[in-house]
């Protein structure tokens, strides 16, 4: 556990000490990516990446051996991993600007969701990657509100000298996100039966975690930590305390809005069904009752139908009423409307490499190379596959739903959460937190484990600390830092030889 621990120190901390000169530094600050500088930062943050990694998943095998940590030792890693990053500056991408910018427009008044931040101007604008310039803001009033409380007045918080401490100001909100995450995940695992050790190790210190959601300070910290609130709120029996938090987990970004359908399920498990009472008295033996019971119950089909559902549909209307209510207040209280939902697809960038959009391109190339006929529907190409994305999104959710609804709803929110990131037409490396964080929590059976533990690994190093797409030379660098990395992880952990193997008299 100690060598574990060490190990994954080690890597953040030159993971934070890379990121000083790799990361996604404000324009003023930035470096040539040829200079020597430059160069040594990639190199020592893709080394620091690889040690965290190898560490986590070293961390993992412990978890599984004969004497496992227990959450608290798992707790006190966490926390030591993630103190390098909180002093870093922003890593893996430059989104935590466009918030910055967002929040600037709400305190300026203009409109986030009819503009992007070229509408803003001033130096804050130079920090927002190009892309998304002139994209308006995905995030509902919930997160909007946050960023302006970060930047302050509006005026002042687009001046250079903020820039940075509103960066760290963003951070922290998404520490306050990962906290919340962290202290559910435990909460739920206790309560759906799963080791708490496990739910940890894969739920809140899984390198996506702490690159993106602490390193990067993305919103959607903040997302996960309300939904998993409000799951464990409609699991201790606060159904309308659920609906209200999950709600506003979907005012940060919206995929969170199906942690709602648990709420239902489980809203209507206590919800009394009709004639209960009538059945408890025939079984009970009661002539009387076994009369009332029967007249209860009918003698039609279609009517028990109906009595059998009646607690899910009220359940149902009870918290479509509560998240209207909710989105209609803080919509109101925030000031920015409803344009967020026109919004959605802002994420879905023309490059993404999302399976959908990757499809889409990859028949666009060959429709344009087919000749005249097929070329004319090339341009098609991209929506189409976006739309079977869709309709296979909605084919996954529904499966998920039938199959674990009644005894494990939240690990049904989970997989359909995964289901929406890995088959919609955007995605990050971060997004697939959504369902993984949920999936932890009520404990994924063997193969599913490995295959999540694999897919973050590999995640983790597919975005380089600047959130830039690297050059060859970066790329070679990036190699030559991880490859040094696990020559360092195989050195420090091979097994060694057994006593048996010394020569005589050896003092090895």
């Amino acid at each position: 556990m100690r060598r574990c621990r060490l190990t994954g120190l080690a890597g953040s901390v030159a993971l934070a000490a890379g990121g000083v000169s790799a990361g996604a530094l404000p324009t003023g600050r930035m470096l040539a990516p040829d200079s020597g500088t430059a160069a040594f930062g990639l190199a020592a943050a893709y080394f620091g990446l690889v040690l965290l990694t190898a560490g986590w998943a070293l961390l993992g095998r412990a978890v599984r051996g004969p004497s496992p940590p227990g959450p608290r030792e798992l707790l006190a890693t966490l926390v030591l991993w993630a103190a390098p990053l909180l002093v870093a500056p922003p890593l893996f991408s430059r989104d935590v600007y466009s918030y910055l910018a967002q929040g600037a427009m709400v305190d300026a008044h203009l409109d986030v969701y009819s503009h992007g931040p070229s509408r803003l101007g001033g130096p804050l604008l130079t920090e927002v990657a190009p892309l998304w310039r002139d994209t308006p803001a995905p995030y509902g009033p919930v997160f909007l509100a946050l960023a302006s409380a970060v930047t302050g007045d509006g005026a002042r918080a687009v001046s250079v000298a903020d820039i940075a401490g509103g960066a760290l100001g963003m951070r922290f909100v998404a520490l306050c996100g990962v906290a919340l995450m962290t202290y559910c995940l435990l909460r739920l695992a206790r309560h759906c039966g799963t080791d708490p050790s496990a739910a940890l190790w894969l739920g809140a210190l899984n390198p996506l975690v702490l690159l993106h959601l602490v390193g990067g300070a993305h919103n959607d910290a903040v997302m996960l930590g309300l939904l998993g609130a409000g799951l464990l709120a409609s699991l201790g029996g606060g159904h309308l305390t659920g609906t209200v938090l999950i709600t506003l987990a979907a005012l940060v970004k919206a995929p969170a809005a199906l942690g709602l359908l648990a709420v239902v399920v489980l809203w209507a498990r206590r919800t009394p069904r009709p004639g209960a009472k009538e059945a408890g008295s025939l079984r009970a033996g009661s002539t009387e009752g076994r009369a009332a019971a029967l007249r209860a119950r009918g003698t039609d089909g279609p009517v028990a139908t109906l009595r059998a559902r009646a607690p899910r549909t009220v359940a149902a209307v009870a918290v479509t009423a509560a998240a209207a209510a909710t989105t209609a207040v803080t919509t109101a209280a925030v000031g920015t409307g409803y344009g967020w939902l026109r919004a959605l697809d802002t994420p879905a960038s023309p490059g993404n490499w999302a399976l959908t959009s990757s499809l889409g391109r990859i028949s666009t190339t060959l429709l344009a190379a087919a000749g005249d006929g097929p070329a004319a529907l090339a341009r098609h190409a991209v929506p189409v596959w976006h739309l079977l994305g869709i309709a296979a999104t909605a084919v996954a959710v529904v499966l998920a739903w039938r199959r674990h609804h009644r005894l494990r709803p939240v690990h049904a929110v989970g997989l359909s959460l995964l289901a929406v990131a890995l088959l919609g037409p955007a995605i990050r490396p971060w997004y697939v937190l959504w369902g993984l964080f949920l999936i932890a929590a009520t404990g994924p059976g063997r193969r599913l484990r490995r295959c999540a533990a694999v897919a973050s690994a590999v995640l983790a190093l597919t975005v380089p600390p600047s959130g830039f797409a690297p050059g060859g030379a970066q790329l070679a660098l990036a190699c030559g830092g991880g490859l040094l990395a696990a020559a360092a992880v195989w050195r420090a952990h091979r097994p060694s030889r057994p006593s048996a193997d010394l020569p005589l008299g050896s003092t090895a």
